[in-house]
């Protein structure tokens, strides 16, 4: 019953799909680290942007994940659209290596010849094998990676041999031949299903290999294969190009559409080529010739070169087209509204890259809030206006990168799921809410300053100088904190809980000795409330400083993620020499500083 050679077909078509998902989802993440890299270093030059877009695509065995991948950098201001062109034609001609893979299957080899090693029937075997190895019997850093890639190529050839197998039974019964006969009799619907099956399963590589399965129990000739593939090239780039609009901007939009119109072309001129070569006889002993599966390969190889070879030098007429279809963005409101389009959805597949745009952000929140502190620190001492709207300004900018920040982290959760990406997805959970802190903390301080010069308020120049002193630890402590997150600093970071313990004790002798002064009528209570206010928020910056510190610290400890606070507590209990070393020089400078104020103070009374 054909029934049975159906269910085994679609069993050997998921069995090729998923091998070819966890082999390019595997491929991804082992690369995509550096992909947004090599890809922004690309130049003007359209040639080299070409055959970046070739590689990248035979290396990650997707076409659609690199214009994607395209797509985000250029809606956030990496790439220009006009260095996007090259990349997605090479992407179309890196995409036809599958099938150059596939046409294995058409090699024959006899029993005991070396080439047997070549065959689906022994690779598939051998793959799955060695990823199997690698993933139980080995523990470096990615060689679940490399397993899963092993694995999945293996499972890729044994669904495409189980298609060819399944396909087989269809052939005895000549179901094959005659499918393939209307199509070449209709060209209409050829073109159609190649369209419709590609749109399906949004994979023009998987498509153009179930064409090369059924070559294998079929006779399909060339003018049925060229319509087939000229349809395959439709309905691929109509998934790429939705794939890439999904909650994106303009340009991330026009990527897409770049290449919906570019494969538009392609088809136009594929099919204008082989019918005017068909209508001059030049082709006479190809169109009925009967295509194997390297034919299949070669043919989609050939179309997408020549396609490149035409259409490369006029690619920035299609760019045009592209922005004329695809209006701009309304202008965003907001000093830093450029760099919110870094946290683009298309990045989703490539958790890698989008945790790379995370981090651009959350680094200008950081600095933004490190120098409102600093802007805070010096309108206490000498009040500016302007400064404390900047300051005020600069928090809304704060508040606005946070909660872009963090609704982009919500919405990637889902997509997380290897071991060092779900602690960074950790890290920057914490570290987004610590860094609107810091903020928050500048500009209550800033609401001191203003205080104090709405009320003309002095402080005495013991007090001036004991917050001078809090200010210039604070700024050590920004600096470990900077170089903790920023250039993810371990040694940095295991200096910031030492400092921050001394901070805490100097606010609590800097709060002793502001008592006395109020019991001796050195200082009125207004002015001590404020003083304590400013305290409070110095220390509040510290405890969000340890906790970036831990935070940095535990996204390479897994021990320290799970055991915070057993951390924190035994190097407060001097258990930690590092920690006891750099407490004790920290300790001894600032105590050191403090006397010098306080004997100051008392030459002064005297």
């Amino acid at each position: 019953m054909y029934i049975f050679n159906v269910i085994s077909l679609l069993g050997g078509l998921a069995m090729f799909l998923y091998g070819m998902r966890l082999m390019g989802n595997n491929l991804k993440e082992s690369s995509s680290g550096t992909l947004k890299i090599v890809i922004g270093k690309i130049t003007d030059n359209p040639l080299k942007a070409f055959f970046l877009g070739v590689i990248i695509t035979a290396i990650i065995q997707s076409s659609t994940a690199t214009i994607v991948i395209t797509s985000g950098l250029v809606a956030a201001g990496v790439l220009s659209l006009d260095q996007s062109l090259g990349i997605i034609i090479g992407a179309n001609v890196g995409t036809t290596v599958t099938g150059q893979i596939i046409r294995l299957l058409d090699l024959n080899a006899e029993s005991g010849s070396f080439l047997q090693f070549f065959q689906p029937s022994t690779l598939a075997p051998i793959a799955l094998i060695l990823g199997i190895i690698l993933i139980m019997g080995f523990k470096f850093k990615r060689a679940d990676n490399i397993g899963n890639i092993a694995i999945g190529f293996g499972i890729l050839f044994t669904g495409l041999m189980n298609m060819t197998s399944a396909v087989t039974s269809f052939s005895e019964s000549g179901m094959v031949d005659r499918l393939f006969e209307n199509m070449g009799n209709n060209p209409v619907i050829g073109y159609l299903t190649g369209a419709g099956i590609a749109f399906v399963l949004q994979s023009s590589s998987a498509t153009i290999g179930m064409l090369q399965a059924f070559s294998q129990a079929g006779n399909i000739p060339f003018k049925v294969v060229y319509v087939v593939i000229v349809g395959v090239y439709l309905g691929d780039c109509v998934t790429t190009g939705i794939v890439c609009s999904i909650g994106a901007k303009a340009e991330s939009k026009r990527v897409g559409m770049i290449n919906i119109l570019y494969n538009i072309c392609k088809t136009v001129l594929v099919l204008v080529t082989v019918t005017i070569l068909y209508h001059t006889g030049l082709i006479d002993g190809l169109w009925n010739k009967t295509m194997r599966s390297g034919d299949i390969a070669n043919a989609n190889t050939i179309f997408n070169l020549a396609c490149a070879v035409v259409l490369l030098p006029v690619s920035r007429l299609i760019k045009n087209c592209a922005e004329k279809i695809i209006k701009d963005d309304p202008v965003a409101a907001g000093k830093y509204a450029d760099k919110v389009t870094a946290l683009n959805p298309v990045f989703f597949g490539t958790p890698a890259i989008a945790f790379g745009g995370c981090y651009d952000v959350l680094t200008i929140m950081f600095n933004a809030a490190r120098v409102n502190i600093e802007k805070a620190f010096s309108v206490i001492s000498v009040y500016d206006a302007d400064v404390i709207e900047q300051i005020h300004d600069e928090e809304e900018n704060i508040d606005y990168l946070t909660d872009s920040v963090d609704k982009y982290l919500v919405q990637l959760a889902p997509y997380v799921s290897e071991d060092l990406h779900l602690r960074i997805l950790k890290q920057y959970h914490k570290l987004v809410s610590e860094f609107e802190h810091l903020g928050d903390y500048a500009d209550k301080m800033a609401d001191a300053a203003t205080t104090l010069n709405m009320e003309r308020i002095v402080f005495s120049p013991t007090a001036r100088g004991e917050i001078e002193l809090t200010r210039e630890l604070v700024e050590e402590i920004m600096e470990y904190s900077s170089r903790a997150f920023e250039k993810r600093d371990i040694s940095a970071a295991y200096h910031i809980e030492p400092s921050v313990s001394v901070l805490q004790e100097l606010v609590s002798t800097l709060h002793d000795n502001h008592l006395v002064r109020l019991r001796e009528g050195q200082c009125t209570v207004r002015a001590g409330v404020i003083f304590s206010d400013i305290l409070a928020n110095v220390e509040r910056i510290g405890k969000t400083c340890s906790n970036i510190g831990i935070a940095t610290i535990a996204r390479v400890s897994s021990e320290v993620d799970n055991q915070k606070h057993s951390y924190t507590a035994s190097i407060h209990q001097g258990k930690n020499e590092e920690y006891n070393r750099e407490y004790d020089r920290v300790h001894k400078e600032y105590n050191d500083r403090l006397s010098r104020i306080d004997e100051a103070a008392e030459a002064a009374n005297v």
